[in-house]
């Protein structure tokens, strides 16, 4: 593994099918899980860079966990607290607020760190420039050592992978079932602001590329997804139909794409509640964290047996473990 933006990245040159190469990670994630420091010695003197363009919690301090656990060094930078003011546009003109180019940043970080993990966020405002994903494009063009995203303007992917350790891990847990698929559905949720579209896409981009679930998004009409992350699912508008016989329901808000970044409703009706599951086969609920409670999701859910939410935040620890060890080794041998 070269670097880890996106779910292809997970492919190797023995292993060309994306759900199979998930399988493995998925895999070697859980075998981290038994055993953290099974690998303790593989990141000795490597160290990893860990920038920041916005706040975090889970993916800052399971990395550094992750990174700890195989005898990586990480040290943290709050670029957007810490540090001078980025310029990542070419040929810009530096007259403004802007204080260092990337050009000249990212090269000495790389000559600092083996491997940089970096967080961005989406302005919110013009649609072309956050998908372009230019932030993250131009550490990668520039650094020289291999990137790791710790989410980015459209995608986070270790958060999808953490997501997919989750389900294989309870599937196994129930043992062998008949061979049918088990049915996932992402629905939209209200809140009190506009949210990007980042984990939504990804893991409608993850769950399709693995490709061993039958896959179900609902949102309200105005809510449609970027088509490149959502081909291979079914979209549905009707709640209420999604939710029938599902196994898995992950939880999230996201503002809208096409007149990008707005909110148009928050109807608690699609806040999901005990009710709600009821139409579900006794689903099991997921969400990124944070969530605002009683507005994404009930009290009731999230303290609920059928809640896999802290289940999941834990494993964001055994994805970042599992990237890194994979990053590590790619570097070991080049």
């Amino acid at each position: 593994m070269k670097q880890f933006i996106h779910v292809q990245d997970v492919l190797t040159p023995k292993i060309k099918h994306t759900g199979t190469a998930i399988n493995q990670l998925v895999e070697e994630a859980l075998a981290y899980k038994a055993n953290p420091l099974k690998d303790k010695q593989l990141g000795s003197n490597l160290r990893l860079g860990m920038l920041f363009l916005n706040p975090s919690l889970r993916t800052r301090l399971s990395t550094q966990v992750a990174a700890a656990n195989l005898g990586m060094e990480s040290i943290v930078f709050n670029v957007d607290k810490e540090g001078w003011a980025l310029e990542f546009e070419e040929g810009a003109i530096m007259s403004g607020n802007t204080v260092e180019h990337i050009k000249d940043a990212a090269p000495i970080l790389g000559s600092y760190f083996d491997v940089l993990a970096i967080r961005t966020f989406p302005s919110l405002k013009n649609r072309e420039d956050d998908y372009s994903e230019l932030f993250i494009n131009q550490f990668i063009k520039y650094a020289g050592v291999p990137v790791i995203s710790l989410e980015s303007a459209t995608l986070h992917p270790l958060q999808s992978l953490s997501d997919i350790i989750t389900i294989q891990e309870d599937l196994l847990h129930k043992g062998p079932t008949d061979t049918k698929k088990p049915k996932l559905v992402l629905t939209w949720a209200p809140h009190v602001k506009p949210l990007p579209q980042c984990v939504a896409n990804s893991f409608a981009q993850w769950v399709n590329a693995w490709s061993e679930a039958g896959f179900v998004i609902t949102h309200p009409e105005d809510y449609a997804l970027d088509t490149q992350f959502t081909i291979g699912a079914t979209i549905t508008h009707n709640q209420t139909e999604a939710l029938k016989d599902a196994d898995y329901v992950y939880v999230k808000n996201w503002s809208t794409y096409h007149d990008y970044g707005k909110v148009y409703e928050n109807d608690p009706a699609w806040m999901l509640t005990n009710e709600r599951l009821a139409l579900t086969n006794n689903a099991k609920v997921m969400h990124c964290l944070p969530v605002r409670r009683n507005v994404e999701l009930s009290d009731e859910i999230l303290d609920g047996p059928n809640s896999l939410v802290t289940t999941e935040a834990g494993n964001r620890v055994w994805a970042a473990q599992a990237v890194l060890a994979n990053i590590i080794k790619t570097l070991k041998q080049g």
